[in-house]
């Protein structure tokens, strides 16, 4: 199930705004910010079991900001995410580690890294089908199984 329906909307706006403060967008390497709605859809469709975590981190950001991360001035929100970090546990990791694997598997970001956009074997090397001789060293070390004694 989709986090969308999981979490409330002041939730789903104060993770956008904490995203945008973890990994702001960057204009000279030309990549958006963590609080792309791309990045932020990706965010919420793939949370899944991180979900219960990620809401009790929004949730305390909220009670250390006394309302919605998202409406506070930036001055006030950089002193509730420093408070934040200091003790917010396995719930701030979570939140974190989340953004940053959501903004890193994006196809801009990858591409600003000078990362290819597909998987990097078999760059170009296509094996004719039927050609088993890769697995000619496999089958010279002999059977890894051995009967019981």
């Amino acid at each position: 199930m989709s986090a969308d329906n999981q979490l409330t909307r002041r939730q789903r706006n104060d993770l956008r705004a904490i995203a945008a403060m973890i990994i702001p967008a960057s204009d000279e390497y030309k990549v958006p910010g963590a609080d792309d709605p791309a990045i932020q859809a990706d965010m919420l469709a793939t949370l899944g079991r991180d979900t219960k975590l990620v809401a009790a981190a929004l949730d305390h950001l909220a009670r250390l900001a006394g309302g919605p991360l998202a409406e506070l001035d930036a001055a006030r929100r950089d002193a509730v995410v420093h408070e934040f970090r200091k003790n917010g546990g396995a719930a701030a990791a979570t939140l974190v580690r989340v953004v940053l694997q959501c903004y890193y598997r994006d196809d801009r970001v990858l591409g600003s890294l000078g990362l290819e956009l597909r998987a990097p074997f078999p760059k170009g090397h296509v094996l004719p089908d039927g050609d088993w001789s890769l697995l000619d060293p496999v089958k010279a070390r002999g059977g890894a199984l051995r009967r019981p004694p």
